[in-house]
């Protein structure tokens, strides 16, 4: 993630260039669920209106919106918030309330 964050500003840390995008902002902690277990990451920001977010993280959020949907889809074919966390639980080992579903 820090050498991407490096190849979107064109500079490396502590580097002055003139190519030189934006700017490194420290790091945002993000935390996500897995099957096997929480994992807490480090994200690089960026400041000064460079848009940059580390292309490995987008698969976790895709999957992530994939789960809200086929909880939504349950919903409304008549499951139960119950049942739907049950599942989820079961699926991938975390536990989801109903006010999620």
């Amino acid at each position: 993630m820090l050498q991407e964050r490096s190849a979107t500003l064109r500079a490396q840390p502590y580097e002055r260039t003139d190519e030189r995008l934006g700017r490194a902002n420290g790091f945002k902690p993000k935390t996500l669920v897995t099957r096997v277990g929480e994992v807490e990451l480090r994200v690089p920001q960026v400041r000064d209106g460079v848009p940059f977010y580390p292309s490995a993280l987008e698969r976790g959020v895709r999957s992530e919106q994939a789960l809200n949907l086929a909880m939504a889809e349950m919903y409304v074919q008549g499951v139960s918030t119950r049942k739907v966390t049950r599942i989820v639980e079961e699926l991938c080992g975390h536990e989801v309330n109903s006010t999620r579903v």
